[in-house]
């Protein structure tokens, strides 16, 4: 290894997020050099070891044993040892195990040495087409549809892209949100599989991907991207729609407003206590 990469360190390799032709020539010398390799899985990084015949020793470290497994290996870092963590695919840290060992190991004064590599949600980022000038990545999208509506509410007026990753069983009901909560014409871009055989993006206001979406499994590993908020676009069903249908309801139907607010709630997809407290923000 180079000078400063010789003695014991932490080293945080990126690995391909799905090409095996997309490593750097220092991140494969540096997993040939360490004396161990930390894996997300590590039948899953033996693919990429093998690929490249790296033969160093391999121990497993996921979410379900970082809080002991990291406190084993700062003990062998004390120890002298190189060690290189993994995960299966992209930057160790980045909605992947890595946290608990870098703070670690920083608060031992081991020294933690990035080796750059793949990140799924800039190289979507990067070919969207959405601004790049500002942009925020918020790791996957609540999978609980409250909650998830909850954060793109805080999003409705933001000046930056949004980034998320997003399952592929949750995409269309997560596309359905950013429609009822964002409005239709929001810009919105689906990239999947990116890097790999099956890369597709998905370009087109929040309306059109999501109707694109509901004729098709979309598979594979999903980044959603949401466009900054735009001056003049149509507005979504926030507060200001629930306020307006609900009275209307009320004035035309002639029904009260335990039955009023049953029915706003259903037109705009959302729950009754959801609809009742966006009726309370706007009083």
């Amino acid at each position: 290894m180079s000078d400063g990469e010789n003695n014991a360190a932490l080293f945080l390799v990126g690995t391909p997020i799905g090409n095996l032709e997309d490593i750097t020539l220092r991140a494969l010398r540096t997993l040939k050099e360490v004396d161990l390799i930390a894996c997300e899985d590590t039948r899953q990084t033996q693919k990429l070891l093998a690929h490249y015949n790296v033969g160093t020793p391999t121990i497993s470290y996921h979410e379900h044993n970082e809080m002991t497994r990291s406190a084993e290996l700062v003990k062998k870092l004390e120890e002298g040892a190189r060690v290189a963590l993994v995960t299966d695919a992209g930057m160790p840290g980045i909605s992947d195990p890595g946290y608990r060992l870098i703070a670690l190991a920083i608060r031992h004064h081991i020294p933690v040495v990035p080796i750059p590599g793949p990140a799924a949600f800039l190289a979507a980022l990067v070919a969207s087409g959405l601004p790049t000038d500002s942009f925020r990545f918020s790791g996957f999208l609540p999978a609980k549809q409250g909650q998830r509506r909850e954060l793109l509410e805080s999003i409705r007026e933001s000046p930056r892209t949004q980034v998320f990753y997003e399952a592929p069983h949750r995409i269309s009901e997560a596309l359905e949100d950013v429609v009822a909560v964002l409005g239709p014409d929001r810009p919105v871009v689906i990239a999947r599989e990116v890097t790999k055989m099956h890369e597709e993006f998905l370009r087109g206001r929040a309306e059109e991907v999501r109707d694109a979406a509901e004729f098709r499994e979309l598979k594979g590993e999903i980044t959603l991207l949401i466009g900054k908020a735009e001056a003049g676009a149509r507005p979504a069903a926030g507060t200001p729609a629930v306020r307006e249908r609900f009275r209307q309801i009320v004035a035309q139907e002639k029904l009260d407003e335990k039955a009023a607010l049953k029915k706003v709630a259903k037109e705009l997809g959302l729950s009754r206590s959801e609809a009742y407290r966006e009726l309370q923000r706007s009083k």
